[in-house]
C-alpha cells in the first residue's frame, strides 16, 4: 500500500493512518523525503497527519530526522492550520539536539507561535523552546530572557510550568 492509497482509504481512521505512516518511517519502508514530498502537495489535514507521523516516529527515535525533516518542520511552523503548527513544534522538540547549528529559523518561528490563541500551539512551542533551552547553546543568551518574559505573560499554568522547568534546568 502506498501513502496515497492509505490516505484515500476511508475505512482507516486518522489516528490509525498516523500510526501506520510512523511505523513505515521507523522501519525505513517510507523514506522521510518521500513523505515530505507527499505532504508538501497535500491539503492541510493530510499534511498535519504526515507531520504527526513524523512526530510519533521522532519521539521513538530522534535520529530518523535529517536536515530535510528539520528544515521542513521549521517551515511548517508558519502554516495556518494549528494542528500543523503544534505537530511541527513537537518534532523540533524531539530533534533539536541533532541540529544545534540550524536552530535560528526554528526559534524565530516558535517564538511567533508563543503568541498564538490556541493553547495546544502555545504548549507545543513551549515544549520545543524548552528543549532548545536545555541544550545550553549560544542561543541561550537571548532565548533565556525571552522565555522568562513569555512565561510571565503566559496565563495557562500548564504552559508556564514547561518554561519554568526548562529555565530551572538551564540555571543548574
Amino acid at each position: 500500500m502506498t501513502i496515497e492509497e492509505l490516505i484515500k482509504d476511508k475505512t482507516v481512521k486518522s489516528k490509525e493512518k498516523v500510526d501506520i505512516i510512523s511505523k513505515w518511517i521507523i522501519d525505513a519502508s517510507l523514506p522521510t523525503d518521500e513523505l515530505i514530498a507527499f505532504a508538501e502537495k497535500s491539503k492541510d489535514p493530510v499534511k498535519a497527519t504526515c507531520v504527526e507521523a513524523l512526530e510519533y516516529a521522532t519521539k521513538q527515535n530522534s535520529n530518523l530526522a535529517d536536515e530535510t525533516v528539520f528544515s521542513f518542520v521549521t517551515q511548517t511552523l508558519t502554516e495556518k492550520a494549528p494542528r500543523i503548527k503544534w505537530e511541527s513544534a513537537k518534532v523540533i522538540g524531539n530533534t533539536a539536539h541533532l541540529f544545534p547549528e540550524n536552530l535560528d529559523p526554528a526559534i524565530s518561528n516558535l517564538l511567533v507561535n508563543t503568541e498564538h490563541e490556541g493553547t495546544v500551539v502555545r504548549w507545543s512551542a513551549a515544549f520545543a523552546l524548552g528543549e532548545i533551552l536545555k541544550l545550553k547553546t549560544k542561543h541561550n543568551t537571548t532565548l533565556l530572557p525571552a522565555l522568562e518574559n513569555i512565561s510571565e505573560k503566559e496565563e495557562k499554568n500548564s504552559i508556564k510550568k514547561i518554561y519554568l522547568d526548562a529555565i530551572k534546568k538551564t540555571k543548574k
